[in-house]
């Protein structure tokens, strides 16, 4: 049976994951800090047969993270799916550090942390299309999204000889409920859908062994947003 660990599998681009990589021969480790949501997830992936443990681990803090680690085992992981992340949009001069230092731990620290664990066949990052490009107000966001990036491209030239894959995956802006606490008229009807960033993480993960999707971009034709 395959193990797969999702991160942020609460809801939105983490709950379409799960749903797509639910199976029967397939353990899902769905990690979330809302257990209610995180509880909805494993009924759904129950509907489709497969099977699902719920991790509720504060990824804020190194030490929920280690303990979320030790309660995984030792057993290798097949992919391990790096998708929790936080968002913060706002003047730079308005960032405060406990803000900056909150979105670094989740968006770079857990994924660096987990990643250490890994030993099976794939580790998978969610990144974004702010890993590779700065917008105005974002910048604390697109920090860690770079920050992420570097990471994973060196992690990959780093676990390449043990056989393991490192796939980035760089949505545009998909409609989630993290739009609903960021100001502003944004365009959610033309935003990417979870269920298509699920899809891209089942066709990455699909590949034969020997084959890697090293960075997958998914735009949406009518804009980048």
């Amino acid at each position: 049976m395959k193990r797969y660990l999702i991160t942020g599998a609460s809801r939105g681009i983490g709950r379409s994951i799960a749903e797509k990589l639910a199976a029967p021969d397939h353990k899902l480790l769905l990690h979330g800090r809302n257990r209610e949501a995180l509880a909805k997830t494993c009924r759904l992936v129950a509907a489709r047969s497969g099977n699902a443990i719920a991790l509720s681990y504060d990824l804020r803090r190194a030490a929920r993270v280690e303990k979320m680690i030790a309660a995984v085992g030792n057993e290798p992981l097949d992919a391990l799916i790096n998708n929790a992340g936080v968002a913060l949009v706002k003047p730079f001069e308005q960032i405060t550090l406990a803000e900056w230092d909150t979105l670094f731990s989740v968006n770079v620290t857990a994924p660096f942390l987990l990643a250490k664990m890994q030993t099976g066949a794939s580790i998978v990052n969610i990144l974004s299309i702010a890993a590779k490009t700065g917008f105005p107000g974002w910048s604390c966001y697109c920090m860690t999204k770079f920050a992420l990036e570097g990471f994973s491209q060196c992690l990959r030239e780093e676990v390449r000889g043990r056989g393991i894959r490192v796939l980035n995956i760089y949505p545009a802006a998909t409609n989630t409920e993290i739009w609903n606490a960021v100001e502003g008229n944004w365009p959610r009807e033309k935003m990417l859908l979870p269920e298509e960033i699920g899809d891209a993480v089942a066709y990455a993960l699909s590949r034969p062994p020997g084959v890697v999707v090293e960075n997958l971009d998914l735009l949406n034709l009518t804009g980048r947003l």
